[in-house]
């Protein structure tokens, strides 16, 4: 519990947490990682989807670190607008597809703004760094 001189560390905590887990998914199910990177990228998908794990990875570690919980959270922001492409790729071949279902479309559009309360949270993260 923060006392109240001392900004809450949970969204940190949060951000660790959920960087955490997708950046293990990268790593332990690659594929469906692999068909959103955009295709317009050099090289191979999977290249991306485990630098990008990695980098979600030593994110959460960083965020996870109180000592380096400043440093992480802005890597956390950078980091969601680095994968925007992806779930922009990802909504675009989800709407496109006649074998996606109407909630998984919902889902795939829904993940747009969702990055903007990620970037948010983790400026928030930066911000109540000690």
């Amino acid at each position: 519990m923060s006392s109240p001189n001392r900004p809450s560390q949970i969204p940190a905590l949060r951000l660790a947490a959920l960087l955490f887990g997708a950046g293990t998914l990268h790593f332990v199910r690659p594929q469906p990682f692999d068909s959103i990177v955009p295709r317009s990228l050099p090289g191979q998908a999977r290249t991306y989807t485990y630098v990008s794990g990695a980098a979600e990875l030593a994110t959460a570690a960083a965020l996870a670190v109180p000592r380096t919980r400043h440093l992480g959270a802005g890597l956390a922001a950078a980091l969601f607008v680095a994968v925007f492409p992806a779930n922009v790729q990802m909504a675009s071949d989800w709407f496109r597809s006649s074998r996606t279902s109407a909630p998984a479309k919902a889902l795939a559009a829904a993940r747009l703004p969702l990055q903007i309360t990620l970037v948010t949270e983790a400026l928030k993260a930066r911000r109540n760094a000690t």
